[in-house]
């Protein structure tokens, strides 16, 4: 056996061909398309298509499966039911639990057939997301809003969360914000649904265990943070302060640093400039003056860059979203990176079964008779 490596840091866990990370370069790349030319060209929904797929929908493709989102939409009566009578709970409890129910419902769950799993694939990109909006609405006391089927995705998502219909820049904002937190090569929760689908068990269980690994505040709850702290703060010097005593105190900031990247997260640029367009729109533009405070700072004392998770605080929080749904908006985005590498394990599927470094007693321990222990 070869060495262990905590973490497993660095090791090659498997070969895929939805998504390319150069670190050192700060280079991220959905099927070869770099995340900058997709910031700036793509929709969400041809994001989804290309993870997918491979390629680029041609303007039929795209329009299908615009439909075919808007369509299955819906949830089953009884998962609305149980959001019901969850008003309180965490989010992410909540969407764990109701993700799982979808696949009690579908009457395709236990079928494995590649079309099959397509279609659950799409039925869970849609539902995931009125899974959040409903909830939202429910536990407000607000009545539930329909979606529109003449509505993108990024728009439906907002209209049927606020009850407002987003403008162009608001909208173009989401949508940019769903592409960047698309996918991210073997992440803990993309990895986790691997794992899961592995065995071939279903996708509905390979998405909870997604769900699941998200929860952690390791990996998906960083942004939620990085808006506790802006909330709390007055002024750009307060929030210089903040910084300064937190880290005098060996306390992390969070939304800085990553696993992966040296350099900067090629998506915090992108959500750099959003916080400060939405902003300048919502009456925000505070937010993100104290976030560029914290992050020249935290720069100056450390040497470390703001991840895709510090300025994407700032933007859900203009763009009307609570902060404890940033987590399971992080979700409704991921579900379309985690879709593609659930199907992708699938068409060439090898049990995920790795071994372990042991540390333990060596073998052979005498049994010590219980009376004389």
């Amino acid at each position: 056996m070869g060495t262990s490596v905590a973490g497993l840091e660095g090791v090659v866990a498997g070969e895929s061909e939805i998504c390319y990370i150069d670190g050192y370069a700060g280079v991220l790349s959905y099927r070869g398309y770099n995340i900058h030319t997709l910031a700036d060209h793509a929709t969400f929904e041809e994001t989804i298509f290309l993870l997918w797929n491979g390629w680029l929908p041609k303007r039929a493709d795209l329009e299908q499966l615009k439909k075919d989102l808007a369509a299955n939409r819906g949830l089953p009566p009884p998962v609305v039911d149980f959001l019901k009578t969850v008003p309180q709970a965490s989010p992410m409890h909540m969407l764990r639990t109701a993700v799982s129910m979808l696949g009690i419902y579908d009457p395709e769950a236990s079928d494995m057939t590649p079309e099959a799993n397509n279609r659950k694939a799409l039925r869970l990109m849609a539902q995931t997301a009125t899974i959040v909006t409903t909830f939202e609405r429910l536990r407000k006391g607000l009545h539930i809003i329909n979606g529109d089927p003449a509505m993108g995705f990024a728009e439906n998502f907002l209209y049927t969360l606020t009850g407002k219909r987003p403008d162009e820049v608001m909208e173009h904002a989401f949508d940019v914000a769903l592409i960047l937190h698309a996918d991210h090569e073997l992440n803990a929760s993309t990895f986790a649904a691997r794992v899961t689908a592995a065995t071939l068990s279903d996708i509905y269980s390979a998405m909870t265990s997604a769900i699941g690994a998200l929860k952690g505040p390791l990996h998906g709850g960083a942004n939620q943070d990085v808006i506790k702290i802006l909330l709390q703060l007055a002024s750009e010097e307060a929030a210089v302060d903040r910084v300064k005593s937190t880290l005098a105190r060996k306390i992390k900031i969070p939304g800085f640093g990553h696993r992966v990247y040296r350099t900067q997260d090629p998506r915090a640029a992108h959500l750099r400039v959003l916080s400060e367009e939405l902003g300048k729109r919502t009456g925000h533009e505070k937010l993100f003056h104290m976030s560029q405070a914290m992050e020249e700072t935290v720069k100056a004392e450390k040497g470390l860059i703001a991840n895709v998770d510090f300025y994407s605080a700032s933007t859900y929080y203009s763009l009307g979203i609570p902060p404890d749904l940033f987590t399971p908006v992080f979700a409704v985005s991921r579900m379309s990176g985690w879709t593609a590498h659930t199907l992708e394990q699938y068409r060439n599927n090898r049990l995920i079964r790795p071994r372990a470094e042991y540390k333990g007693n060596p073998d052979g321990m005498p049994w010590v008779a219980l009376k004389d222990r």
